[in-house]
């Protein structure tokens, strides 16, 4: 007997069989009783043609037409008159549509209007059974996917944290919950428009319908977009699996996917073979995985993509980059030896980490393409923003502006992409103006098992792909035991990237053979699964039977295809054994053409002057407190704000929000792009900055005066974030990857914020270059100071940062004194700096692209020092000649006799300000100097020895506002120490340790300061201490 397998339970019918039954004698009733009262049930919003004829909408349309009629039948349009006429006469569905058969006779009387009336249930059977049918039609589409055959494995873990309900499965003994029966299977019923598995036929039997919504929705493929809202998007989806032999393959497609499985599962076990004892992460259960990406890359290129940046996991990392991103065999074979000797400065990382980037030419497209790999930690999902941002700079970079020339694949592990949020934050940049790339396609590894974890406990949806349900993505689940259907999903998955430009996810529903790694014993924790998993046949296997059994191959040619490949990777392996030296240069992934030497390093180790012309700086500064577009009415606030920049200029003076305006706009100028992202950064968190102008009177009409500096310049884009660090942060050190010539600066919103974002600065920003031999100049600005906010709004944790720098605090650096500061930079991991003058952070940032490496550079921003009448600069420190200043020392009285200064205070940022003040208060500025750090990593070792010499009677004291365990203390005592060779001690002016940053009472927080202001400028505060 024909079975029927539908999703019944869990999808009801528009309007159920009994409820329209009740309703229908209801109303007869009515029309009996002469009493008819119908009003309209619903407003009609959409198009009738975007509707099916009789689904929910219009069904309450043709009842309220067919009492009508029933009443009078010259009170409706002839058609319906003519279709009421024949569906009463027996007529089929599609009859009734058609021009009806002459009617001979004179007009119906009385008599035969009662006689209608007697046969109406057969006219509503003929209504309710439609409904049903169409019912039938859309649970398919919506839940369809539930009852596929998705799971090589048959245990179901991956759809459901349990049995499936056994009203899942239906036979036909459940058409009557539709209403129907078995007498009705071969009845002809006209398909709904939003179907199109009647291909050409607008009519088809009901055991037809339901065979072909079951080959199109419940095989190997589950497809899930009914909640996309955009009919042409639905429709889109429908056609592609709904259409009767759709999947239909040449035979030189089967062939080249053969082959590409046999690459794909003889490369692990030639691993496998010849390192049995080593961690690789292999791919054994998801070989489909290759050809997948292989099929996503060529149907890309097919349609004009140049460029594919890739991020992933470490699982099946090898394969990707051998037989995806074509990374020579012998060089990633030669990573298994142990005796292999690094030659790049570094700690390197583990093979499974590593990334590359190659251009080549598509073999089936015959164009060329470059593939990147991005290196990534074992931080899982860690890489995905990174990727985005990368993938969004090389669109940015050659005026991409639809996604049409560069996308991003993303690979995803199954319980990684249900369980980290980093996910989430990605897909929600996904729409972003500043931050959309036009469409990733996601391709998940479904193992349907975490480390040792199960499903039912490592998410509460039933797939682990819900997530991407917030951005309208489809989801299309496919069996990766089936490599024909993965192949057909891929091909859909990149179609609607070029189509819609939207995200799309392909979950491949796989096993993975081994344990979490290649020594790991899954029995311990899964032992029912993996019996079963040593009972499966491999896919190439099961394929190469398949296309053996079709005649699509012989067994010898599949046996010469596998010895070909073998013979490869032997000869790779014999070549491996020549490599004596690893260079991790050869696996960086975002290679920077022409701004090093040919041997990678830079082209000169000279820092330039980052100062600038009067004329330059009036320029800047002009333009910085007009509005430079026409009928532009701004805020009053602004305005003045405005006029005192202009005051400002004409004063030859300016602000922190000024000088950061004036390395912006020259570097602009120069040809240096400028992207500025982060919360709130378009005015600034303290309303100082104002890049972009609102028009108070036109809504969404903007202005940005930095894009009208010059004629030639680069742009600027600066752009408010969605309210995320760890993403955003992630996304901007991605997008500073793509090139070096470009200034990409985060804004925390407050300085703590980037804990959220610690992933980011801790695996990818620190130890980047060490890890990767990959430069990135990426900017951090962190506002932060004690000003009695609280403790969440004061301190950036720079103990943090400073606690991670590769800097040896025991040994002074032993360069020349020509290029002690530059070479200092070089071998640093990155820089921290605490500016206390404008004129400082704007050498700072000009610094960051003039010289001729890149850095990542830390800055502690102010909040109040933003408005204070004594942080303000002049231009004579910003002209040509000048540089940034490590170090400020005191030019005060102190200089004239230094040998009667008693104590010499070094600082940094805005407590300098606090000192001073106390030190003219207590009139001890000619026994008191104060120098200020402003460049705490790399170390200024030779300006401080040069500051402590000057002062030779003076004893050392560090002074900060922060708390003792936290802010600088650690990290500049050992260093101070070292400066003067030990011969004095190191004192601390400060708060005391805590565990919190600082107070949330005011009034505490004016006490601890005096408190350790007097210790500063007491000068007998640490005798009889040692």
């Amino acid at each position: 007997m024909h079975r029927i397998r539908t999703t019944v339970v869990r999808l009801r019918p528009i309007a159920a069989p009994q409820t329209a039954k009740s309703q229908s004698q209801a109303r007869l009733a009515a029309v009996g009783g002469a009493l008819r009262t119908f009003q309209p049930m619903r407003s009609y919003t959409a198009s009738v043609s975007a509707e099916p004829f009789l689904n929910g909408t219009s069904s309450n349309y043709v009842e309220e037409m067919y009492y009508a009629w029933l009443e009078n039948p010259r009170s409706v349009h002839k058609s319906w008159d003519i279709f009421f006429r024949n569906a009463n006469a027996g007529a089929p569905p599609g009859a009734a549509y058609q021009s009806p058969p002459r009617l001979g006779g004179a007009a119906l009387g009385l008599a035969n209007a009662q006689a209608m009336v007697g046969v109406q249930p057969n006219v509503e059977k003929l209504v309710e059974d439609h409904l049903a049918v169409q019912s039938l039609v859309r649970a398919y589409q919506i839940r369809g996917h539930h009852v596929a055959q998705l799971d090589p494995l048959g245990i179901m873990a991956a759809i459901d944290p349990g049995p499936p309900p056994s009203d899942i499965i239906t036979s036909n003994d459940k058409l009557e919950f539709y209403g129907l029966d078995e007498s009705d299977l071969d009845k002809v019923f006209r398909l709904p428009t939003t179907t199109f598995i009647g291909g050409s036929e607008s009519t088809l039997p009901l055991r037809e319908i339901i065979q072909r919504l079951e080959m199109a929705y419940c095989q190997s493929i589950g497809v899930e977009f009914m909640f996309i809202n955009d009919l042409e998007q639905c429709q889109w989806i429908r056609q592609k699996f709904e259409r009767p032999g759709i999947m239909q393959f040449t035979l030189e497609e089967k062939r080249t996917l053969l082959a590409r499985m046999v690459r794909s599962t003889r490369f692990e076990e030639f691993l496998q073979r010849k390192w049995s004892s080593e961690k690789r992460f292999g791919l054994e259960g998801c070989e489909s995985l290759i050809p997948a990406l292989k099929t996503i890359i060529d149907k890309s290129s097919m349609n004009g993509v140049e460029s594919i940046i890739m991020g992933m996991p470490h699982r099946g990392r090898l394969n990707v980059l051998a037989n995806v991103i074509r990374k020579e065999l012998d060089q990633i074979f030669c990573q298994f030896d142990s005796k292999l000797e690094a030659a790049d400065e570094g700690s390197g990382d583990v093979k499974y980490h590593l990334g590359m980037w190659h251009r080549r030419i598509n073999r089936v497209t015959d164009r060329n393409i470059t593939l990147s790999l991005m290196a990534n930690p074992s931080h899982l999902e860690a890489v995905d923003p990174v990727v985005q941002g990368k993938t969004k700079a090389e669109q940015f970079y050659c005026g991409d502006t639809e996604g049409n020339r560069v996308m991003s694949i993303l690979l995803h592990g199954d319980a990684a992409f249900a369980g980290q949020g980093v996910v989430y934050e990605t897909f929600h940049l996904s729409d972003l103006p500043s931050y959309t790339t036009h469409g990733t396609i996601h391709v998940v590894v479904n193992n349907q098992i975490g480390f040792t974890t199960d499903p039912r406990v490592a998410r509460s949806s039933s797939y682990p792909t819900d997530v991407a349900k917030v951005v309208n993505a489809p989801i299309f689940h496919v069996n990766a035991d089936d490599p024909e259907a993965v192949m057909y999903v891929c091909n859909v998955a990149a179609e609607w990237r070029a189509t819609f430009h939207k995200d799309v996810v392909v979950d491949l529903v796989c096993y993975r053979r081994n344990g979490h790694n290649e020594m790991d014993e899954p029995m311990f924790t899964q032992p029912l699964m993996y019996k079963q998993i040593k009972k499966q046949k491999g896919v190439l296997q099961k394929y190469a039977e398949k296309l053996i059994a079709e005649g699509a191959v012989t067994r010898q040619e599949y046996e010469e295809e596998i010895a070909k490949y073998d013979k490869i990777c032997e000869e790779a392996h014999a070549r491996s054994k020549d490599e004596k030296i690893l260079h991790i240069k050869h696996w960086l992934d975002s290679p920077w053409p022409g701004f090093f030497n040919m041997d990678g390093q830079p082209k000169s180790m000279t820092s330039p002057s980052t100062g600038l012309t009067e004329e330059e700086l009036g320029h800047i500064g002009h333009i910085a407190s007009s509005v430079p577009v026409e009928d532009f009415t701004i805020h009053g606030g602004l305005s003045r704000i405005l006029k005192g920049r202009a005051a400002m200029v004409g004063q030859r003076v300016c602000d922190w929000a000024l000088g950061e305006y004036m390395a912006f706009g020259s570097l602009l100028k120069e040809g240096t792009h400028i992207r500025l992202s982060g919360q709130d950064v378009e005015r600034g968190t303290f309303s100082h900055r104002h890049h972009v102008l609102h028009d108070q009177n036109v809504d969404k009409r903007i202005c940005i005066p930095m894009n009208h500096i010059a004629p030639n310049q680069a742009p600027y884009t600066v752009c408010n974030s969605s309210l995320s660090e760890y993403g955003v942060l992630g996304f901007e050190l991605g997008f500073a990857m793509a090139s070096p010539n470009a200034l990409v600066l985060w804004e925390a919103q407050f300085g703590d914020f980037h804990n959220t974002a610690q992933c980011i600065i801790d695996q990818f920003i620190c130890p980047g270059q060490a890890k990767w031999v990959r430069q990135n100049g990426i900017v951090l600005l962190l506002p932060h100071g004690m000003e009695g906010m609280g403790p969440e709004h004061s301190s950036a944790r720079p103990e943090r940062f400073l606690q991670m720098c590769n800097e040896d605090p025991d040994a002074y650096p032993k360069f020349s004194a020509e290029e002690f500061a530059v070479r200092q930079l070089y071998d640093c991991n990155w820089i921290i700096v605490n500016c206390s003058t404008p004129a400082n952070y704007f050498h700072v940032l000009r610094r960051q692209i003039l010289q001729p490496f890149r850095k990542p550079l830390i800055v502690f921003t102010p909040k109040s020092l933003l408005r204070h009448p004594d942080a303000k600069s002049n231009f004579d420190d910003m002209l040509t000649g000048t540089h940034f200043q490590r170090l400020i020392p005191d030019s005060g009285p102190v200089c004239e006799k230094p040998d009667g200064v008693k104590r010499i205070v070094f600082c940094t940022g805005k407590v300098y300000y606090e000192l001073t003040r106390e030190r003219k208060n207590r009139d001890m500025d000619n026994t008191v100097a104060i120098a200020r750090i402003e460049q705490l990593s790399p170390f200024p070792f030779d300006q401080v020895k040069v500051e402590t010499d000057r002062y030779p009677n003076a004893d050392l004291v560090w002074c900060q506002e922060e708390h003792k365990n936290q802010g600088y203390y650690d990290y500049v005592k050992p260093r101070l120490r070292t400066t003067v060779d030990r011969t004095r001690p190191v004192w601390y002016a400060g708060r005391g340790p805590a565990a919190a940053p600082a107070t949330g009472n005011k009034a505490a927080h004016l006490v601890e300061l005096q408190r350790f202001l007097d210790t500063a400028f007491n000068l007998d505060a640490f005798t009889g201490q040692s």
